[in-house]
């Protein structure tokens, strides 16, 4: 069994290697110039007027939740690349802002407070405590006088100002919805911590609850979360997940009359052309007619599975490829273009929460209603057809077409149809054109503790009033057991010294609301408080949020592209409605970096003991080699696997860099072929960072190391530049490096070296021949050679001339600069 390291993580590798020390020391150096960057705060930023609009850059990181664990390798990812561009932007004269800090509140301290006693303030100070050090450890330029930790009063007490703005303008509202409950933990689960109907912390089954909820109307922002998204440079993938998650669709609301009773079921289509084809209709077991309208003799199946239905998640009832199941209530409805009378049933792949919570079934149209159709053999009606003629379908068509068996609308192509029958329905007032979203409003209450309280007070006379903004912020109760009360309410309901107050409206007694906010709450606006972290007056002083916002350039993991995203935008936007921001989109540019795997090639996770500790690997290969094989692994979006020897390799490039400054370094100059390498990597670094390709920006850095190896001695100016171009990537032995060869101030404080047009441009080029389109031989010629040149050079090559001899050339196609293609009869 291969022992464990100190932390109880495996260390990086147990077997022996064999490294070059010689008298690079990087524990020496990486801590000696962490203590002076601390010391003189070389990486403090201010609102310097002087900097340009154009030159101001705010480069923004998703900060950590700091868990008990610690960091493992694939968390420093995304941190090393914002710190390398912001280190590059430092260099080409720009003011740069580039901060962290600590989104702290939430479940998992909750949970590790329960089960260990340690108060969740104290876990959550030793954690932060841990992740900072890890975090200075890898050598960061972070503005740490601008350090924020969501769990601060002096923070929260500005979230709980955004709330009462928003309760304020009646966008913060109380409601009872449905929620996942778990019986053992007593309490509350988002979708995502339901898995096949079960907690994912306990294994109970899950049951559905109504509750009571605070809810943010988001929905009243849906258009402008979708219009915002236009103008951003984001990712398509993110901004089309984001258009999904809002799911604005155009279409028509239907009603349906139920046989034999007075009530109709209203439905959302997007395909109304379609209505002719509805064979049977759908409805969530929790519409509010389902038990109005079943039948005795199907009541009791029904509820059992109305039962089943509870113990699912909205998430895995929607999932498209489970199989479909159902109950038939017994009622039928009438469709109302043909008044032809069509089964209700019920499904649990029909959400409450979406639409209207029924659905008009189209079998032949909608793939999931072909498969409940087949399942339970109902009636599949082709009402579209690409060529206007009925086929034998073996699967939904559920592309548009030409109507057929559709009355008086046949031969109408799909679109003028639904203008069309839409115009009638209304007309006959059974139905209009109408917008819908699939966005719903946020739940925004948790029943925990550990959670920013919700600063309102139920009045018995008053209702729900606003606790005073000069109360702010309203602290949690110091209390010394978290559980819950398996009440549903959180565990804030039981400390009546806390609950029992006075109405700040009318003086009598009230109560405090008892519910939480969730973690997203801390996470929505924090990139603003890094701008004035110690304002106790405001949010953040509004001409600093003008010189710093938006963020120019946000970098983080892709599983927050939905939630996280959407959230803040939705709050910066109503910021901007109020006037506290100067515009109304936070994030200009977003990359996402991909996950860094174990190196089984899975997931990082402790219970496979396969997570690796970042600070083993800095102890043994030191900070710059653990940054520069990050980069170094592929492109910065992918997933990648840890690889051991990888690291080796770059420690050894390292080495390989600090040799060569054992070189005399003089005025010599280079020889020609290096000095035009040394430009080429200059130019082809620098806009390799600008692009976020740092793989390659490395590899061409060891090119040019690799020639100049071979040298008896290097030039200053070499020795200067290779340094500059090395700093963002490796800064502490560059900064080492930088004194040695005579220089005074911070290496980071330098301007970042220009190259030389001149000495960039190829003296010649490689020109691929072909005859007939296949490829004959590679020429090289001058790059200055004329097309003409070029074209009789490649016709003489003597590997061409044996496919061409005897044979009339019909024409020449010349590539600039990459092809030339003979051809021949």
């Amino acid at each position: 069994m291969k022992k464990k390291g100190p932390s109880g993580i495996l260390p990086v590798s147990a077997r022996k290697r064999e490294l070059i020390m010689s008298e690079y020391d990087h524990k020496q150096i990486e801590k000696k110039w962490q203590d002076i960057w601390e010391k003189e705060k070389t990486f403090k930023c201010s609102e310097d007027p002087s900097f340009s609009k154009d030159k101001r850059f705010y480069c923004l990181d998703m900060f950590p939740y700091p868990s008990g664990a610690g960091l493992h390798v694939g968390h420093p990812e995304g941190y090393t690349a914002s710190d390398i561009l912001s280190r590059f932007k430092r260099m080409n004269g720009y003011n740069v802002l580039h901060p962290m800090g600590w989104d702290a509140f939430g479940l998992p301290a909750e949970n590790y407070a329960i089960k260990t006693g340690t108060h969740p303030k104290v876990a959550t100070e030793n954690n932060i405590s841990n992740f900072k050090r890890q975090i200075k450890s890898i050598g960061f330029s972070y503005d740490w006088d601008r350090e924020i930790d969501t769990t601060d009063p002096g923070y929260f007490k500005w979230t709980q100002w955004i709330f009462l703005k928003l309760f304020e303008k009646g966008l913060a509202y109380e409601a009872t919805v449905p929620i996942n409950w778990c019986p053992s933990c007593k309490t509350g689960l988002a979708n995502e911590e339901v898995s096949e109907g079960a907690c994912v912390r306990c294994g109970t089954s899950i049951t559905r609850k109504d509750m009571r909820q605070w809810m943010l109307k988001i929905t009243a922002f849906a258009d402008r979360l979708l219009d915002g998204l236009e103008k951003l440079d984001w990712p398509e993938p993110i901004k089309l997940q984001q258009q999904n998650w809002i799911g604005k669709s155009t279409g028509a609301e239907v009603d349906f009359q139920v046989d034999g009773f007075k009530d109709f079921l209203r439905v959302f289509t997007t395909r109304p052309d379609t209505l002719f084809g509805a064979t049977y209709m759908v409805l969530a077991p929790e519409h509010p007619l389902v038990l109005e309208i079943t039948t005795e003799e199907q009541n009791p199946e029904l509820q059992d599975y109305i039962e089943k239905s509870r113990q699912k998640s909205d998430l895995e009832r929607e999932h498209l490829i489970k199989s479909k199941s159902g109950v038939f209530t017994g009622a039928y409805a009438i469709n109302p273009v043909n008044n032809e009378k069509i089964p209700i049933w019920i499904s649990d792949y029909v959400l409450i929460t979406y639409g209207t919570g029924a659905i008009m079934a189209v079998p032949a149209h909608d793939e999931r209603d072909f498969e409940f159709a087949k399942k339970f053999g109902l009636k599949i009606i082709q009402v579209v057809s690409k060529d206007g003629k009925p086929h034998d379908l073996k699967e939904a068509y559920v592309e548009e077409g030409i109507a057929i068996n559709s009355g008086p609308y046949n031969g109408l192509k799909t679109q003028d149809f639904k203008e069309k029958i839409t115009a009638d329905l209304e007309k006959k007032g059974k139905g209009k054109k109408t917008i819908n979203y699939k966005l719903r409003d946020w739940v925004f209450s948790r029943q925990r503790y550990w959670g920013e309280p919700i600063p309102v007070v139920h009045c018995p006379k008053d209702g729900v009033v606003a606790v005073p903004e000069s109360d702010l912020p309203l602290k949690l109760p110091e209390v010394k057991k978290y559980e819950p009360t398996g009440t549903g309410e959180s565990p804030l309901a039981g400390i009546n010294d806390w609950v029992n107050t006075k109405c700040p409206k009318c003086g009598g007694p009230a109560k405090r609301e008892t519910n939480t906010m969730p973690q997203w709450a801390g996470s929505n606006w924090y990139f603003l408080r890094y701008i004035d972290p110690k304002n106790s007056k405001e949010l953040a002083d509004k001409e600093k949020i003008k010189y710093w916002m938006p963020v120019d350039h946000y970098i983080g993991g892709a599983e927050h592209a939905v939630l996280h995203l959407l959230y803040s935008r939705f709050w910066y936007k109503f910021l901007f409605d109020i006037g506290v921001v100067p515009n109304d989109e936070p994030f200009q540019k977003l990359t996402n970096q991909g996950l860094i795997l174990a190196e089984d090639g899975l997931k990082m996770s402790k219970s496979l003991g396969n997570v690796i500790n970042p600070d083993e690997v800095i102890n043994e290969f030191g900070a710059d080699s653990f940054r520069m094989y990050e980069m170094f692994m592929g492109p910065l979006e992918m997933a990648k696997p840890w690889n051991t020897n990888g690291i080796i390799g770059i420690r050894r490039f390292l080495e390989k860099v600090w040799r060569l400054y054992d070189k005399k370094i003089d005025n010599s100059p280079l020889p020609k072929n290096l000095e035009s390498l040394m430009h080429k990597t200059i130019k082809k670094v620098g806009e390799d960072i600008e692009g976020l390709r740092f793989n390659t920006a490395i590899s061409a850095m060891m090119i040019l190391v690799n020639e100049a190896g071979t040298l008896g001695s290097i030039s200053k100016d070499f020795a200067r530049n290779l340094l500059l171009i090395l700093a963002p990537f490796a800064p502490h032995m560059t900064e080492e490096l930088w004194k040695q060869i005579g220089e005074k101030a911070s290496i980071h404080k330098q301007t970042w070296p220009k190259f030389d047009p001149k000495l960039i441009v190829e003296s010649e080029i490689t020109i691929v021949v072909q005859v007939n389109g296949k490829l004959r031989d590679n020429i090289i010629v001058s790059a200055d050679a004329t097309e003409e040149e070029i074209k009789t050079a490649s016709a003489n090559s003597e590997k061409v001339s044996s496919f061409t001899k005897g044979k009339e050339i019909g024409k020449i196609i010349y590539v600039p600069k990459k092809l030339v293609n003979i051809v021949v009869k």
